[in-house]
């Protein structure tokens, strides 16, 4: 069976293959072609164009391209059954005496569209209904050769391990969410359980950066292609089914990575906030200076943007006099890195520059990209508001989701790198439980180490004191 080539190997320098070996300029099949590019179709063609026959595989830009972008249109259990009920008339696998010659010609193709199936989009068969099919068609191609039988059990046995990796990685956020507490809250009940801070538990800033991006490479690797498209699902205009469409918007993993990007903003806020000495503090903002530094040197632009975030937090920037202790330098550079002005121009810039790095680098670190997530997503919901599914003839704007699926499969590329630094579990464990302040914990935090400067704060700063006054009042009792 043909094994299925790297993501990086969809694309070549210009951008995508888009050739799909189509040598007329006009409609073909329902399939409208310019320039040997596929543009638009109805969905009926374009679903045909995806099931093998004996003389045709179609291309692995194209399977990628309609399976992430043809759940815009319909439930990937309701395509999966299209593609059964085609697969097996091509394939004549219902009839017992259909020509073994030809099965032994479509049997291998079948399977390895199964095969791209279950590996890049794995995640489509948690739903029962696809699981049904797919095991339906696989033990139509089993009932073949030893050799299919052999294969379709390796992509079964594949596809389940992925499941439960995903099961098992979901039950730990799940409990990491269910014992996170606010810690001033802590602080003021049980003063005693936190005596820690980030530098007590990993004072060299460099390995801060580096377990850092083991929590970012773990959580990337989690978010399925497909959660970027069906972020955005919206109704269809010609389906007529009323049924909603929220049990499409499986994006979890997705949603738990912005998740995590918040709380490491909120974790630096919170340890430069809470000690009370202004050295202290002044030397935390510069530890996490030194880690966001090598974050950019590891191309950990995620965790990076997330320390600078928390750094510009309003309760952190008002800290004049802890500031005005601290070598800014660094910082400042930083910061003109993540410029948001002129559509973030300088972050593309040094994005562009790590992907190349990761295309030709001869170790796993040098192959390390992590985009900042928030943009991306933004990327891809600026392309999908800004061309429509569909064109006035009611074909599939296919044009618009070859865009999609090059920005989708460059993230695939990146979320596949294996971290190439020891883990830390004392580390990790710190940055992914220990409890962080509120947003009003936080002011209250730094109107104590700083006093109020204005009436605005002032009256805040008292406002907050006797909400957590009644608060520790209905705790303690």
């Amino acid at each position: 069976m043909p094994q299925t080539p790297p993501f990086s190997a969809m694309f070549d320098s210009s951008g995508y293959n888009r050739n799909l070996y189509q040598s007329a300029e006009d409609s073909c099949g329902g399939l409208y072609y310019h320039d040997n590019n596929l543009l638009s179709g109805s969905l009926e063609a374009l679903i045909q164009h995806l099931v093998p026959n004996v003389d045709y595989y179609p291309d692995r830009t194209y399977i990628f391209t309609f399976l992430l972008s043809s759940r815009l249109f319909m439930h990937p259990y309701e395509l999966m059954a299209k593609v059964c009920h085609l697969c097996v008339e091509h394939q004549r696998l219902s009839e017992p005496d259909g020509d073994k010659n030809q099965m032994r010609k479509i049997a291998p193709k079948i399977l390895q569209l199964l095969t791209e199936w279950t590996e890049t989009f794995p995640y489509d068969f948690r739903d029962e209904r696809m699981m049904r099919n797919l095991k339906d068609l696989a033990h139509r191609i089993a009932s073949g050769e030893e050799t299919y039988r052999k294969n379709v059990q390796q992509m079964m046995q594949c596809l389940i391990r992925k499941l439960a990796a995903l099961s098992q990685y979901e039950e730990v956020l799940a409990k990491i969410s269910s014992t996170s507490t606010d810690r001033l809250t802590v602080l003021k009940t049980k003063p005693q359980s936190i005596q820690r801070d980030i530098i007590t538990v990993c004072s060299d800033p460099y390995t801060l950066a580096q377990q850092l991006t083991h929590i970012e490479l773990e959580r990337l690797n989690y978010i399925g292609p497909e959660e970027f498209v069906q972020a955005f699902v919206q109704k269809d205009p010609l389906d007529n089914d009323k049924s909603c469409y929220s049990d499409r918007k499986k994006t979890r993993n997705l949603e738990a990575y912005v998740e995590w990007f918040n709380r490491l903003s909120y974790l630096v806020a919170t340890e430069i906030c809470m000690p009370v000495k202004k050295k202290h503090r002044a030397r935390m903002i510069e530890y996490f200076i030194d880690v966001a530094r090598e974050c950019f040197n590891i191309g950990n632009f995620n965790s990076l943007m997330a320390i600078i975030s928390g750094m510009n937090m309003s309760p952190v920037s008002r800290l004049k006099k802890t500031w005005a202790k601290v070598k800014t330098a660094k910082f400042d550079i930083l910061e003109h890195q993540m410029d948001p002005s002129s559509n973030f121009y300088n972050y593309r810039t040094a994005l562009r520059g790590a992907a190349q790095r990761s295309l030709t680098a001869h170790s796993s670190r040098e192959k390390i990209v992590i985009p900042f997530f928030s943009l991306l997503i933004k990327d891809i919901y600026f392309l999908n508001e800004g061309c429509a599914n569909r064109l006035p003839n009611g074909h599939v704007n296919f044009e618009k989701f070859w865009e999609l699926a090059k920005q989708v499969s460059e993230f695939m590329t990146w979320k596949q790198v294996e971290c190439p630094f020891e883990r830390d579990r004392k580390i990790l464990q710190y940055l992914l439980t220990v409890p962080v302040f509120s947003e009003d914990a936080l002011y209250l935090a730094s109107y104590e180490s700083e006093g109020p400067e204005n009436h605005i704060e002032k009256d805040r700063w008292k406002s907050l004191r006797d909400s957590w006054e009644l608060t520790l009042y209905l705790i303690l009792g």
